[in-house]
């Protein structure tokens, strides 16, 4: 096979639709765009308008806050970090951190820290250092014969 050999699968591309180049064509004249009225323009930019009556967003009254301060954990389950150490991507012998978290392939990325909760089971004596877990995630945690140590920079 030679590079002037090479062509796209059959049907793969498409002729782009020109449009407005006469009745015979079967998209001339107004080209598609019905008859008249501000959308059969160019640069129409109706969204939300509502023919001069006050737009649903503008009645509705505004709720809610969002936090830009507020801190983004990761979310881990007990039963992740369980099956990640039965796969012996995780050593449970070592602390185990977000770092570690993230080289066993368990957290994609840290953001501002993890936060462990309490589903699944853990069987394995683990110690981790976390940002924030939830009370029954220790408890889970200690009862199997771990340990858990909680950073001071995401405490509140």
């Amino acid at each position: 096979m030679k590079l002037n050999e090479i062509k796209d699968n059959e049907g793969a591309t498409k002729n782009r639709k020109r449009v407005g180049r006469g009745i015979g064509s079967g998209s001339g004249k107004t080209g598609g765009r019905g008859v008249k009225g501000q959308k059969a323009r160019s640069g129409v930019s109706i969204n939300g308008f509502e023919g001069g009556q006050m737009p649903i967003y503008r009645r509705l009254p505004k709720r809610g806050f969002n936090n830009i301060f507020a801190s983004e954990f990761v979310v881990v389950s007990l039963g992740r970090i369980q099956a990640a150490v039965d796969a012996k991507k995780l050593d449970a012998s070592k602390t185990v951190d977000a770092t570690a978290l993230q080289a066993a392939g368990v957290i994609r990325r840290a953001k501002d820290g993890v936060r462990i909760l309490a589903d699944g089971e853990l069987k394995a004596r683990i110690a981790l250092e976390v940002a924030g877990a939830s009370k029954s995630a220790i408890e889970k945690i200690e009862k199997a014969g771990g340990s858990i140590k909680l950073l001071a920079a995401a405490a509140e």
